[in-house]
């Protein structure tokens, strides 16, 4: 790269970050410090209408969830700041004259009204309401009406908007590094809104502006731009500056393939679309993908191949060997299809590299049975059984029997466990327990295999009845591991008590 990279998230603050959110943001950075750039955030609340109190501070907290936090932004570095869109409102109206002056924009006082009755008579005849070069001479705008008139209606404080001119018969030939090359025909597109008739810029005007001032050299953000792309590149020439190149990612669809993916989706599905958990200023609460039970090393690598491929066979990387791979020649153009069992298999793999100390804290945390428990315990019972789990969540249902003896056993695992001999051989496994001092997990595997082998008796009528007393089901991990774990007295009684309940 011959420019240093610069590169910007410019999300609205009008509730909790979308998870598709969250991958453009993953992709800038990914991009950023892959050519050591800076990742910009930029707080676009133009919209304050919309605003709600809060979502800035989400969105920050989400990317440092995710660890992929800004360089600069709000209250960060503020080397072109201010970083809110809001706080530089007084910037943007020159720029609108400067359209204005060089003939690139118009003013327009048509009423809301107007515009709706023009609407609805095209729709009666069949037709779209399209506001542009066709038309616009015979609009309520500094292009039809005198020049004195245009003046009075200023001075006199009528509302109005700035409207970009889109130039007539031309054909745009506009780049995008995943779309390629792109040709628009201006006849085909509306004069856009730049100056609302509130003060405020429309996201068109303040985006180039800003990223403009900002030095911004990739605009890597959601297909759903890509028909801005257009107004875009002509804003750019209108005011002479050098466009940055475009980059526009491919949607992230639902779990059927079909469809943008949404809050309701992941409602229906039971899958959180919000990286942390959200409570709306009416108090409703969306999940998040953090108090959920997965981890951010999950969600990142699980966001990265949304749209993106390497090219390998390889699916595992850690931050650093994304953004060393990560290149946008390789994101796809297509739709990448969201599928929830895909990020649960990612988060079973990184609960594996988690340590197992942080995991036992995690346990204990969350169950009140264990608060009285040390948790080195806890910790070596998590290294037997997080092989088997994929949540922390998970963990109680993997292990009660570390804890807490069973008062009930599996009736099918109970039946087929359970033989008509299998109270006189639990009656000796018992006794070759009692007579074990060193209990360790290596002694306890040599004497009671050493005696199943040497009295010709089937593993499985030894084994399936041990685990059944010492666990009341027949699953868990090794049963030497678990009668280490225990104790021999806790072994003992839970042996007699399987032989009580055979009666």
């Amino acid at each position: 790269m011959s420019k240093q990279v610069r590169v910007r998230f410019a999300p609205s603050p009008t509730g909790p970050l979308h998870i598709g959110g969250v991958r453009t943001a993953l992709f800038n950075y990914l991009f950023a410090k892959k050519y050591n750039g800076t990742f910009v955030l930029r707080i676009e609340d133009t919209d304050q209408n919309r605003y709600v109190e809060g979502a800035e501070q989400y969105i920050i907290d989400s990317l440092n969830w995710c660890n992929i936090p800004f360089d600069e932004g709000p209250n960060k570095n503020e080397k072109f700041g201010p970083y809110r869109q809001s706080e530089r409102k007084d910037l943007y109206k020159q720029y609108a004259d400067q359209l204005i002056k060089s003939g690139h924009a118009y003013y327009a006082f048509d009423t809301a009204e107007a515009l709706d009755a023009h609407r609805k008579d095209h729709e009666a005849k069949g037709k779209t309401f399209i506001y542009n070069w066709h038309n616009r001479e015979k609009l309520s705008n500094s292009l039809s009406l005198r020049a004195e008139d245009v003046q009075a209606k200023l001075d006199a404080g009528e509302d109005y908007v700035i409207r970009f001119k889109s130039p007539q018969d031309q054909t745009l030939h506009l780049k995008d590094i995943i779309r390629g090359d792109i040709k628009i025909d201006t006849n085909i597109l509306d004069d856009k809104v730049l100056f609302k008739a509130d003060g405020m810029p429309t996201y068109h005007l303040a985006n180039i502006v800003d990223d403009h001032l900002m030095e911004i050299t990739h605009v890597i953000r959601g297909e759903e731009w890509l028909p801005s792309l257009a107004l875009h590149y002509q804003l750019y020439d209108a005011f002479g500056w050098e466009a940055p190149e475009f980059a526009h990612l491919p949607l992230i669809l639902k779990p059927t393939g079909k469809g943008k993916l949404s809050k309701r989706d992941g409602d229906k599905l039971g899958f959180p679309v919000f990286p942390l958990e959200y409570i709306s200023p009416e108090g409703d609460v969306s999940k998040g993908y953090k108090e959920d039970g997965y981890f951010a090393e999950a969600v990142v690598n699980f966001l990265a191949f949304l749209g993106w491929n390497p090219g390998t066979e390889q699916e595992i990387f850690s931050l650093e060997e994304l953004i060393e791979a990560f290149d946008l020649s390789k994101v796809n153009k297509a739709g990448a299809r969201f599928d929830p069992d895909k990020i649960k298999w990612f988060n079973h793999h990184y609960m594996q590299e988690q340590n197992n100390d942080d995991l036992a804290e995690a346990f204990k945390q969350n169950h009140e049975a264990l608060k009285d428990i040390d948790v080195n315990y806890i910790s070596m019972v998590v290294g037997l059984i997080k092989e088997r789990a994929t949540f922390v969540n998970d963990f109680w249902d993997l292990s009660n029997f570390f804890f807490v003896a069973p008062t009930e056993y599996d009736e099918k695992a109970f039946k087929k466990a359970i033989k008509d001999d299998t109270k006189s051989i639990m009656t000796e496994v018992k006794s070759i327990i009692n007579n074990i001092e060193n209990f360790e997990v290596e002694t306890l595997q040599n004497d009671v295999k050493g005696w199943i082998t040497s009295n010709d008796i089937g593993f499985g009528k030894v084994m399936m009845p041990l685990r059944l007393a010492l666990v009341g089901a027949l699953q868990g991990p090794d049963v030497f591991d678990i009668m280490y774990m225990i104790g021999k007295n806790e072994t003992v009684k839970r042996i007699d008590s399987l032989i009580e309940n055979i009666g």
